[in-house]
């Protein structure tokens, strides 16, 4: 099996794993009497990083593949130094990566990217969820999206 198709078959497997995700998620309180957690506090980009990402980026997040079916490393990657840039990637997805806007609740894209930015980059300020909504708002849709194309 390809890699290609192994990737396909996991975010497969991630759109249903990623609903429980989405569901334990959100239960999080913070103990100390403030409410739901914060993105930077919280486990849930590891969740979904673990769940969905690691399939093709791999666990160290340094990517692979043969040339022309490469998944980019995220780890060490200077690109993620501008936050709007890998939620943009996955907002409007890229070669091969698809979309995340209908498997991923903003909050989760936004614990997502601030955990790939701090844990396998040196990049510690966090991604909010009113990035995300800036990043979505300025967007346009992915060509995959036009039904007039």
């Amino acid at each position: 099996m390809t890699r290609k198709s192994l990737c396909t078959l996991s975010l497969a497997a991630a759109l249903f794993v990623g609903t429980v995700v989405a569901s334990d998620a959100g239960r999080a309180q913070d103990t100390s009497g403030g409410g739901s957690t914060t993105v930077e506090m919280s486990n849930e980009g590891k969740e979904v990083y673990e769940t969905i990402c690691q399939a093709c980026h791999m666990a160290d997040a340094k990517g692979g593949g043969d040339a022309g079916a490469a998944i980019p490393a995220l780890a060490g990657n200077a690109h993620l130094a501008d936050k709007d840039f890998i939620v943009e990637i996955m907002i409007k997805g890229r070669g091969g990566m698809p979309w995340f806007t209908d498997m991923l609740s903003q909050k989760q894209m936004a614990a997502v990217a601030t955990y790939v930015r701090g844990h396998f980059n040196a990049y510690p300020e966090p991604v909010t969820e009113d990035d995300v909504k800036r990043v979505a708002a300025g967007s346009k849709s992915s060509p995959r999206d036009c039904a007039t194309c």
